[in-house]
């Protein structure tokens, strides 16, 4: 038993702010987030793209502080505002059929920094009761299910930084094959903590342009020495089709094709021949049912890495020529982890909606060895009928997604 799959709600916490709007005006205006990081003072890389301020007690209710780690504070927040948007009332609906599929790489990494150095201070009778069902990564979708009411399957997808877009493939088969007619699905993170940090650093993976936080993220640009890391969450609202029609639900896009794959290469690096990732890219479109000609845009993973930007354009001109329009919206927000393939996907629909590709921030001088049409200092009027999104993370594992407008 299949069925179509769309989108009908979205919700985003990130750099540029708590929701959607404040992230699409961010990423169409090309102005990266990337600022000096007080809680990194000291350390070798000392910039991040951080969540601003937020008040978890007024948007969470006041045991919020107490209860949740922050990845799970990211992740409910932008979940109340998915639901919200799809215009659904959990108290009404059935939640025997209502899943949650939520991505996440690191887990509660402020939670086990802090309560290690209680246990190490204070000794172990002063740790607290809460650290683990804080720090457990799965406790996002758990917390999710008691929020919503959603009794259904409550997964938790583990894929380094392609973990966010992975939840929404397995959301979208739990869908089509009618174990499901809603899922919540997305991904969330808040690994911004010095060790963290310190580790990327320690394997060379981040930027150290420090002098000037604001431009150090630069997917694809010859200078590009690194990513900058961010932290933030992104959930959609997926539902069946036949469920959303009778439910008169605004669809935002048609989620139309997922690809998986893994790269069996090199547990950090990417294999430069690419073979992984155009598996990945070739599955997507082959459950799309599309051809490379119909792909209108393409959200790339784009790290700001040297390898990574360079193995995935070679793939993407590979497979897609030099059609589609390329952006990378982490010269923006940084790169979330395992909340960048939902955060990306979301945007990605916002694309299909608007008509409107925003720029690759920092881009000034493309690398001549990547040959395609990166959209750069401005965001691009066109019109897109399909866009994929590519997400890729350690240990070689890749997920593509195909949307529609709906």
């Amino acid at each position: 038993m299949t069925t179509g799959v769309v989108v009908t709600g979205l919700g985003l916490v990130t750099a540029a702010g708590v929701g959607t709007e404040p992230a699409w005006r961010a990423v169409c205006a090309g102005k990266s987030t990337a600022a000096t990081d007080p809680a990194l003072s000291g350390l070798p890389v000392d910039f991040s793209c951080r969540v601003p301020e937020f008040d978890a007690r007024a948007l969470l209710g006041r045991r919020a502080t107490m209860l949740y780690d922050r990845f799970v504070q990211l992740g409910l927040i932008a979940a109340d505002e998915a639901v919200a948007d799809a215009g659904l009332d959990p108290a009404t609906w059935d939640g025997t059929r209502v899943g949650v599929v939520v991505g996440c790489g690191v887990g509660g990494a402020g939670t086990w920094e802090t309560q290690h150095a209680t246990f190490r201070d204070d000794g172990p009778d002063r740790v607290s009761s809460l650290l683990m069902p804080m720090m457990l990564p799965n406790m996002v979708a758990g917390h999710m299910g008691i929020r919503f009411g959603a009794t259904g399957p409550n997964l938790m997808t583990a894929t380094a930084c392609a973990s966010g877009a992975t939840a929404i493939g397995v959301a979208r088969d739990m869908l089509r094959q009618g174990v499901c007619d809603i899922v919540l699905a997305g991904g969330t993170e808040a690994a911004v903590v010095p060790l963290i940090v310190t580790g990327f650093s320690r394997m060379r993976a981040l930027s150290t342009r420090g002098e000037s936080p604001a431009t150090a993220s630069r997917p694809f640009d010859t200078d590009r020495d690194g990513f900058v890391i961010g932290e933030g969450s992104g959930i959609l609202v997926l539902e069946r089709a036949d469920h959303a029609a009778a439910r008169g639900a605004r669809v935002r896009a048609r989620l139309v094709g997922y690809g998986a794959s893994a790269d069996a290469y090199h547990a950090t690096a990417p294999d430069p021949a690419g073979a992984g990732v155009e598996r990945a890219v070739r599955a997507a479109l082959l459950d799309a049912g599309a051809v490379p000609s119909d792909v209108d845009h393409v959200n790339a993973h784009g790290t700001s890495t040297p390898l990574n930007d360079l193995a995935e354009a070679k793939v993407l001109a590979r497979c897609l020529g030099h059609g589609p329009a390329v952006t990378s919206t982490k010269g923006v927000l940084g790169h979330t982890l395992g909340a960048a393939g939902a955060i990306e996907a979301a945007l990605t629909v916002l694309t299909l909606e608007n008509g409107l590709i925003p720029p690759t921030a920092n881009l000034e001088s493309q690398d001549p060895e990547i040959d395609v049409d990166v959209v750069t200092k401005e965001a691009r009027r066109h019109p897109v009928g399909l866009a994929l999104t590519n997400s890729f993370g350690f240990g070689g594992q890749n997920a593509v997604l195909a949307f529609a407008a709906h």
